[in-house]
C-alpha cells in the first residue's frame, strides 16, 4: 500500500481524525482501565459463568457466523456426537443466540453480535500472547500500543543463537524502502552498523524523531556524512525530550522496535501491512512529530 502525504495535526496538535474504526479502537483503549467501573455502576455484571459458557460454545458459534447448519451438518463440523450438537443448539436456543429456519440452525442478530465478540476476544488474546515480549518492554506505555491492529503481524525476536535477527528484520524492510519515518528510544540500529547509516544518509529519505543525546552521538559518530545528508534535504532530524518507544514506517510496513534498557539493544521487533496498523502508527506519528522540534543545520555545526 502507499501512504498519503503527512497529515497535518489540528490547531491544537493533535493528529487529524482517522477511519471510523480506527476512532474506535483508539476510543476504547482510552476506556478500557474504566470498563469495569463503568459495568459496575450500571450494576449489571455478567455472570463470570455464562462468559465461560460463551467462551466454551465458541466453535458452534463461529460456525454458524459463517452459515446456517442443520444439526448434522454441526456434528460434522465441529466432528461432534448427536448429543454433544444438541447440547450447543439448545444452550444457544435458551440464550437466544439462535433460532431454527427451515431445519437449518440460525444465529439471530443478537448471536451474531456475541459470535463477532468472542471472536475478537480470542484474537486479542491470542495477539497478546504473540507480542508479549514487545508488551513486556513497553509495558509502561503499551496503553499508546493498541493490540487488534496488530493480530497477524510478525514477530521478529533476539535469539541467543542469534541476538541480531530483530535489527535484520529492521534493515531489511528499509532496504525495500524509498521513504522511512519513525521515532526511537535509542539510536534505531548501533552506530558502528554502516549499513544502516548508508541507507539513512545516501538512499533513503529519512525523516527521524530521536531524543536530544541520541542526536548529538549520531553527529559525534557521522559529522560530516550527517551534515551532507540534512543539507541536501536528504535526512531530516527532529527532537523530543520523551518517546514511548520504537516506531517504524516504511514504504508498505510499519513496525514497533523493543529494546534492552541495558544494552540499547533491539530485543523484538513486530512488524504489519495491515492497513489500520499503518493508519494508527501514522496517526501516532504525526502526534509525536507535533510535539517535537526540528534540528536546524546551525545545531548540527
Amino acid at each position: 500500500m502507499e501512504f498519503q502525504e503527512d497529515e497535518q495535526p489540528t490547531d491544537d496538535g493533535r493528529p487529524p481524525p482517522g477511519s471510523p474504526v480506527l476512532e474506535a479502537l483508539l476510543e476504547n483503549a482510552r476506556n478500557q482501565q474504566y470498563l469495569g467501573q463503568r459495568l459496575g455502576a450500571a450494576g449489571d455484571r455478567v455472570e463470570t459463568d455464562l462468559l465461560g459458557d460463551i467462551v466454551r460454545h465458541r466453535p458452534v458459534l463461529e460456525a454458524l457466523r459463517t452459515e446456517p447448519l442443520d444439526r448434522r451438518e454441526i456434528e460434522q463440523n465441529l466432528d461432534v456426537s448427536r448429543a454433544t450438537s444438541h447440547r450447543f443448539t439448545q444452550w444457544l436456543d435458551e440464550q437466544g443466540f439462535v433460532e431454527k429456519v427451515d431445519g437449518r440452525f440460525e444465529l439471530t442478530g443478537r448471536g451474531e453480535a456475541v459470535a463477532d465478540e468472542v471472536l475478537r476476544f480470542e484474537a486479542n488474546v491470542q495477539t497478546v500472547h504473540r507480542l508479549a515480549p514487545l508488551l513486556d518492554i513497553i509495558c509502561e506505555d503499551h496503553q499508546e500500543f493498541i493490540v487488534e491492529p496488530f493480530v497477524d503481524a510478525r514477530v521478529t525476536h533476539a535469539e541467543p543463537e542469534d541476538p541480531y535477527q530483530p535489527i535484520e528484520r529492521f534493515l531489511s524492510l528499509l532496504s525495500e524502502s524509498e521513504r522511512f519515518r519513525g521515532f526511537n528510544t535509542t539510536h534505531m540500529a548501533p552506530l558502528i552498523l554502516g549499513e544502516f547509516h548508508q541507507q539513512i544518509f545516501e538512499e533513503t529519505d529519512t525523516e527521524i524523531v530521536s531524543l536530544p543525546h541520541i542526536v548529538e552521538n549520531l553527529f559525534e559518530t557521522y559529522p560530516e556524512r550527517a551534515r551532507e545528508a540534512i543539507d541536501r534535504g536528504h535526512l531530516a532530524l527532529r527532537t523530543r525530550d520523551d518517546l514511548p518507544y520504537g516506531l517504524a514506517i516504511f514504504d508498505e510496513r510499519v513496525g514497533i522496535g523493543g529494546y534492552d534498557d541495558a544494552t540499547g539493544l533491539m530485543q523484538v521487533f513486530v512488524d504489519t501491512d495491515a492497513p489500520i496498523a499503518c493508519e494508527w502508527a501514522e496517526r501516532v506519528y504525526t502526534s509525536v512529530k507535533a510535539d517535537s522540534d526540528p534540528l536546524n543545520r546551525t545545531d548540527s555545526t
